[in-house]
């Protein structure tokens, strides 16, 4: 069971990684790139400032509205 609590993470992570990629560069192939290498889209927008000032929730919520 742990390793499925695990794996959905993941995938949510990777999801919110794919809306923060298309939020920003709206670009089929940034896209893949973002899918491949998820994690590390992830990281660079935490260390670059990308999620500050609220972005982080704002961004969710543009897809929604």
């Amino acid at each position: 069971m742990k390793n499925r609590d695990s794996s959905i993470l993941y995938l949510i992570l990777g999801i919110y990684a794919l809306m923060i990629n298309w939020y920003y560069n709206h670009n089929l192939i940034l896209l893949l790139l973002g899918y491949i290498f998820w994690p590390l889209y992830l990281i660079y927008e935490l260390l670059t400032g990308g999620l500050s000032g609220g972005m982080w929730k704002e961004i969710p919520l543009s897809y929604f509205k």
